[in-house]
Parts: structure tokens; sequence; C-alpha cells
């Protein structure tokens, strides 16, 4: 996939590099690609010939609303571009859906340090991107990434980073073909042969780390409610309802309803279910929509990779 979509001819200054992995289990495709800076929009909007002496050809300047005008809809027509490739290039009964982020590489105007900012992710399915007609002169990029659900960053020009829907470390995946899903990326052990509550634990921890401040907890039972975090950050906290299902099956449909469920009775912020399996599309689909974050069992996988405070790869055993 990456040679195939590394060797399409595009303008100059337009193609980047392209990363690829693959969740078999899943038939989910994950693609990361480096979308171009700011700098590819011309600053010259016209040339004017002045009829002076001697005569002058005067570049007359973009304006800045225009300029990032343009960015914004190169940004968006690039990501729709290369979903569209990879579908292209891919079966469907071995692709079913994309994961797409584009990143831009670039320096922090403030501090002069490299930033890789994500300015448009996505998850889509191919039934539903092959609903768009592309070709029509008439489509608005932008307006096709929100039709499918797309985060998109209000200000790409200023390079304001949006939450890319998959974030793990590619390189760690590139093996992921030949393994379990839930286990032999490290040298923790596997997820699925824990104690349960040990498990229950070790994902307490994890959100923890991740910056939620207090936490109050009571015993699992199966479609329950396994912790309740609080997210004390301004704006964007309130009560996270979370629920963990420890499984190497595809987790219903109806585990992420009754979360959904649990949410709207406990006036919660959001809820999460989190596995070490996978979901299926109906759950993808439902979601979103619902204020239901999933996390799937390579996702889960990353989260414990990059919260690791030990070289065994892992957060530390809970006391």
């Amino acid at each position: 996939m990456e040679e195939a979509l590394c060797s399409v001819g595009y303008p100059g200054g337009l193609g980047g590099a392209r990363r690829v992995a693959f969740a078999p289990e899943s038939r989910e495709l994950v693609v990361e690609v480096e979308l171009p800076g700011q700098v590819v929009v011309p600053s010259v909007a016209q040339y004017r010939f002045k009829a002076s002496a001697p005569p002058a050809v005067v570049p007359q300047p973009r304006k800045e609303a225009e300029t990032k005008a343009l960015y914004r809809d190169l940004v968006a027509r690039l990501a729709l571009r290369a979903i569209d490739e990879a579908f292209a290039v891919t079966p469907p009964a071995l692709v079913d859906q994309i994961a797409f982020s584009g990143k831009v590489r670039a320096k922090d105007r403030a501090t002069g340090k490299a930033i890789e900012p994500c300015l448009v992710s996505v998850r889509v399915r191919r039934e539903s991107f092959a609903e768009l007609v592309l070709d029509e002169p008439e489509l608005d990029p932008v307006a096709s990434l929100h039709h499918l659900d797309a985060i998109v960053s209000q200000h790409p020009y200023g390079l304001e980073p949006v939450r890319p829907v998959v974030t793990f470390d590619l390189s760690r995946y590139k093996i992921a073909p030949e393994r379990d899903v839930v286990a032999g990326l490290d040298s923790r052990p596997d997820l699925l042969a824990m104690d349960p509550t040990d498990f229950e634990h070790l994902i307490r921890r994890l959100f923890e780390k991740l910056g939620l401040k207090s936490w109050v907890t009571q015993a699992s039972r199966d479609d329950g409610i396994d912790a309740v975090a609080v997210n004390e950050e301004p704006l964007i906290g309130g009560l996270c309802i979370i629920q963990a299902k420890r499984t190497k099956n595809v987790v219903s449909a109806e585990t992420v309803r009754a979360v959904a469920g649990l949410v709207a009775d406990k006036g919660a912020s959001k809820g999460i279910v989190v596995t070490t399996a996978w979901f299926g599309k109906a759950s993808w689909d439902f979601a979103p929509r619902n204020r239901v974050e999933l996390i799937d069992g390579r996702h889960l996988k990353s989260l414990l990779l990059q919260q690791s405070p030990s070289p065994s790869g892992h957060p530390a055993a809970p006391h």
C-alpha cells in the first residue's frame, strides 16, 4: 500500500510521505499522509502591467483571507484524494474501512521547535465514501469531509491541530498482519490472560495517566459501569463513564448502546468503551452520534505503550 500510494504522481510540492498500517480483524487500513505546508499557496494573485517609464510588470499580492481559504480547500482535497486512492488499490474483501490522518511538518512559531500537527482525521467506510461524486466541479471538499464526520482543523493555515481518530506509532504496527490484535507487540503478558480485576485496575491507571483527575470505581458487572472518572479540565471536562471489555470477540453493538444509555441516565459528558478486541460497523456508526468513544484492541495497546513509565512497556502494577 505504501508503495502504491507513494508512486502516485502529484504536482510539485503537494506529494508527501505516506505511512500505512493494517488491522485484519476489523478490515481497517490506517493511512497517514504528510500534507504540504502553507507556502504552497502562491503569495501572488496576479500581475499587472504598468505603463510607466520604463514599463513594468507589478505583482499583486494575494489577500490573506483568500490564501487561508485556498489552503483549507487544498488540505481537504488532498485528504479526499488519498482516501480515494487507498480504496481504489485495495480489494473490498480485504479493506472495508480507512482511518485517515493528514499531518504537516512545520516549526512552532513561538518556540522554533519541530511540530507535526494533524489537520484532518476521519474514519470512513468504503460504502459511505463511494457516495461522494469527487469529479463534480461544484463539490465542496471541506463540506464533504464534514459529511463523512471528519475532524477538520478550524484554522489549518494557523496549524491548529485536531485529535486523530487513530493515535498510535505506526512503526510499531508494520507487522500487525502477522500478530494477534492483543498480543505480541512487546514483552507484556497477553491482556486476555490477565486477571479480570487486574485488567480493570490497568485500565483505570491508564486513564488516570491520560489526565483524569479523580476516580470513583465500583464492582464490575456485565454491561455495567466499570469506572467513573472526572476530567476537571475547563470546557471539555466532566463526568466520564468507562466500560472495559476483556474479550477476544467483537464487542456487540448492544453493549455500546447500553453505555450511551448510561451516559444519558447519569448526565455524563461522555462514555468510553475500551476493549482488547474490536467493534463492528454498527458500533462505529452509532458511537460518534451518542457521545461514546470507542477504543479497540490495537488503540489500547498503543495507549499502554505511550503511557508506559517503565522498560517493560506497561504502567506499573497497581498496589
